[in-house]
């Protein structure tokens, strides 16, 4: 049995870390790393060509920080609090996504999408072991773009924090090549080499993410503007969606279908 994954995440719902993330922001901000001395002295609103050239970059910099420091930091913190979304340990799953064989895909979300992700959780752990018999079934492979590196270790590290059971049947800690995983961005870029599915999608000739939302543009960095504007439920036909692009992927990467 094949076992299609993919989820998709949030940031961080704890107001505390948002909060230590705004103080950490406030008391470290610094210029970015690519911000030249002539843009810089461009945001400053510098128009004398010799004032700019005989003031020093870390100088320029430090004039920058000063002059942007209550302006922008509430950007960056922004920011850096989206990438938990990217961290099990803070993040959330807001959408689980599954297809067994080759059934119609799932969805598993809640409405109460910041106090009810172990509800979710459990509910996609149940359905992938009502899916299984061990008495009569090979073990499962679990299917999914990137699904090593994130998606399997991101639900991992959620149903340690949130102390839920996971079927033992989930290879967490597989690698690319495994035999119970097929992660489709390593089997078609290599272990070192990455393609996004978007791109894979327009390699393979299959339709691409927001094809099931009537061509409206969503990806991943966009799932939680989705979900605060109340379309959460949108995000799980997205979800789908990615199943489903997955399972396309595999069939036409294992030369089951056709081009």
């Amino acid at each position: 049995m094949n076992i299609y994954l993919d989820i998709e995440t949030i940031p961080c719902q704890r107001p505390e870390v948002l909060e230590a993330i705004r103080r950490d922001v406030a008391e470290n901000f610094k210029a970015p790393p690519s911000l030249t001395k002539e843009q810089a002295a461009s945001d400053l609103g510098m128009t004398d060509a010799q004032e700019i050239k005989f003031t020093s970059k870390d100088a320029m910099l430090a004039k920058w920080v000063d002059r942007f420091r209550d302006e922008k930091a509430e950007e960056v913190a922004d920011e850096k609090w989206r990438k938990t979304s990217f961290d099990g340990g803070l993040g959330q799953i807001a959408v689980i996504g599954l297809a067994f064989d080759d059934a119609p895909p799932v969805s598993f979300y809640s409405d109460d999408w910041a106090g009810d992700e172990a509800s979710v959780i459990s509910a996609a752990f149940n359905a992938i072991k009502n899916s299984y018999a061990p008495s009569s079934d090979r073990r499962p492979v679990f299917v999914g773009h990137y699904v090593t590196e994130f998606d399997l270790r991101f639900i991992f590290q959620r149903a340690v924090v949130l102390g839920i059971q996971p079927p033992s049947i989930i290879p967490f800690h597989a690698r690319p090549w495994d035999d119970y995983v097929f992660d489709t961005m390593t089997r078609w870029a290599g272990i070192k080499g990455s393609v996004g599915l978007g791109k894979l999608c327009d390699v393979l000739g299959i339709p691409n993410k927001g094809a099931e939302l009537d061509g409206e543009e969503i990806d991943g960095s966009m799932v939680w503007d989705f979900v605060r504007a109340g379309r959460i439920a949108d995000v799980a036909t997205y979800c789908i969606g990615d199943v489903e692009r997955a399972r396309s992927i595999f069939k036409r990467m294992t030369f089951q279908s056709a081009a």
